[in-house]
């Protein structure tokens, strides 16, 4: 299984380049990458230019740039599926340290018949830690060509499987996989969490 992390944005509510930003000594994105290494044969990060961001793994890492810049995270997921040597791969962000492993495993079990597996709670879709397949690839572009950014548009045009709030309970109860670092506030709690949990002392 492919795993794509998306490291294009600017970071603007942060002010500064948030996935160097680190918790226990550690970069975000190196916390992202150790969880999905786990499970991953191939990991891919679409950043804006291409430009090689520091971080390390036992599984192969390819640093893509973005095929249409300026575009968001829709721009990012049609890069890294077009240079996946899998035929579908989990998309996540590069500011979501606290991902769980067994949901994620979950969603790539469920998703051979799907062109999309997507994470919802009550009405709210997650879709940057969702399953993607490369069968989505003609419709992003369509959505990309009409300048049609939105991620949800792809749902309505694709054949999607919806993980509900209970499915996702069972492995992340407190849906950390959804949290993300977009201001100082979140990498503080970030860091409170990481204390409580535990995960500073097994480093993963």
């Amino acid at each position: 299984m492919t795993s794509i992390i998306l490291a294009g944005g600017k970071s603007l509510r942060l002010g500064r380049s948030k996935f160097l930003e680190t918790i226990g000594g550690k970069s975000l994105i190196q916390w992202v990458i150790d969880r999905l290494a786990v499970f991953s044969t191939e990991i891919i990060m679409a950043t804006a230019r291409g430009e090689a961001i520091p971080c390390s793994s036992a599984v192969g890492i390819k640093t893509v740039a973005d095929i249409s810049p300026g575009k968001g995270p829709l721009a990012g997921i049609y890069s890294g599926l077009i240079a996946s040597s899998s035929s579908r791969a989990i998309v996540v962000g590069c500011d979501t340290p606290f991902l769980s492993v067994g949901f994620l495993e979950y969603m790539t079990r469920i998703s051979s018949t799907f062109d999309a597996v997507v994470p919802r709670i009550r009405n709210e879709v997650e879709p940057l830690c969702a399953v993607y397949s490369k069968s989505c690839l003609a419709h992003i572009q369509e959505l990309l060509e009409q300048n049609e950014l939105r991620i949800d548009r792809l749902f309505g045009m694709v054949k999607v499987m919806y993980v509900e709030q209970d499915e996702i309970n069972s492995f992340d109860p407190e849906h950390l996989s959804f949290f993300n670092i977009n201001s100082q506030a979140d990498l503080d709690r970030a860091r409170r969490l990481a204390v409580e949990k535990g995960w500073l002392l097994r480093r993963s």
